[in-house]
């Protein structure tokens, strides 16, 4: 048996996304069926499209920022039950038994998480599933122990792109221990950056965005900035010199980097959280002289994330979201290439019936 399935697909890098039918699996006895409610469109869905990457499999059906409701569980699954409020993020599966997965650091596992989609997907083959499908669709079936508990405090559009957006942000504050009087520094207002800025001042920092203008100056403050930085004003960049303790670097476009190492205070890092593609130059001088670092993160693990789920549920954080339906996607794929976003697409899965 298995579950028909509606959603929106790729079938080549140059070809628009267009509707897509298929089959998910029934529940096992370990896993969790979800009717998708809303699914956050990401950038890296853009470049999996695009095989910018290179290794993309078509079809491929994007998306994992999933949140939706409860529909069937398997026998052996204790923590959820049909009508719960759930989501689903980068990673549906991994190996479980390597040093990361041990320590609930799932997205680091050495033989490689399952992705959502386009990873090998071996509970896919009694119905012709080579790789694993994202949330651009109706319906999925994940086991319980990726699947994340969406608090009732968030409303379950604005809480899709935590699943990605947010956790991406959050673990990185984490890691380097943010907290009050830590001072950061958030590259790019976009998907990535506007939630690190919301977390980061949750979190207790004194928290600076870097941006290419202004335009965004009036939303980092309401998001809970206390500065906003032009990153082409030589003069401000030189009186903010050895100021961060921590800059998050969302961009995910070739830029200019090493001005921004001047930024850090003695011990401080850089994380880069963009998915670049070509390769950013930077001097070792800078970084000898106050022993900064550029440093790397990636998502988190599933207890991380529902860390991050209740603490934004707490202070009340959410992205900020523009709804729109699933036949829009071609349209929102290049309105983000402009960088035309406030903050995040979202689709509306309910909207699906007028579309494929």
């Amino acid at each position: 048996m298995s579950i028909a399935t509606r959603a929106f697909a790729a079938t080549a890098a140059d070809a628009p996304l267009s509707p897509y039918r298929f089959d998910r699996r029934d529940p096992g006895p370990d896993d969790v069926a979800i009717e998708i409610k809303y699914c956050g469109v990401c950038h890296s869905d853009l470049h999996v499209v695009k095989n910018d990457l290179g290794g993309t499999r078509y079809p491929i059906v994007p998306g994992h920022e999933i949140a939706g409701v409860v529909t069937a569980v398997g026998a052996n699954v204790s923590r959820f039950k049909v009508g719960d409020r759930v989501g689903v993020g980068c990673m549906v599966d991994s190996c479980r038994t390597c040093p990361s997965c041990l320590e609930g650091e799932e997205q680091y596992c050495v033989p490689g998480m399952t992705q959502t989609y386009g990873s090998a997907d071996p509970k896919g083959a009694d119905i012709g599933q080579t790789i694993t499908q994202g949330g651009y669709s109706d319906h999925i079936t994940v086991t319980q122990d990726f699947v994340l508990r969406i608090p009732d405090a968030l409303p379950l559009d604005a809480a899709a792109p935590l699943l990605c957006a947010g956790i991406t942000t959050w673990s990185p504050l984490r890691q380097w221990g943010v907290g009050p009087g830590s001072k950061v520094a958030v590259i790019g207002l976009g998907g990535l950056g506007h939630m690190a800025v919301k977390l980061a001042a949750a979190l207790g920092a004194e928290v600076t965005v870097l941006s290419t203008s202004d335009r965004k100056r009036a939303d980092a403050e309401r998001m809970g900035a206390k500065h906003f930085l032009i990153n082409s004003d030589k003069a401000a960049m030189k009186a903010a010199g050895e100021k961060f303790d921590l800059i998050i670097n969302t961009v995910s476009a070739t830029h200019e980097i090493a001005s921004h190492v001047n930024l850090l205070a003695r011990d401080g890092t850089m994380v880069m959280l963009g998915l670049t593609t070509e390769a950013l130059p930077i001097f070792a001088v800078p970084l000898l002289w106050r022993r900064r670092r550029i440093a790397g993160s990636l998502i988190g693990g599933i207890r991380e994330t529902q860390e991050m789920l209740d603490f934004c549920a707490e202070h009340g954080i959410a992205c900020d979201i523009e709804v729109i339906a699933p036949d829009q996607i071609n349209e929102a794929y290049a309105r983000m290439e402009k960088s035309d976003v406030r903050y995040r697409f979202v689709i509306d899965m309910a909207r699906l019936d007028k579309a494929a």
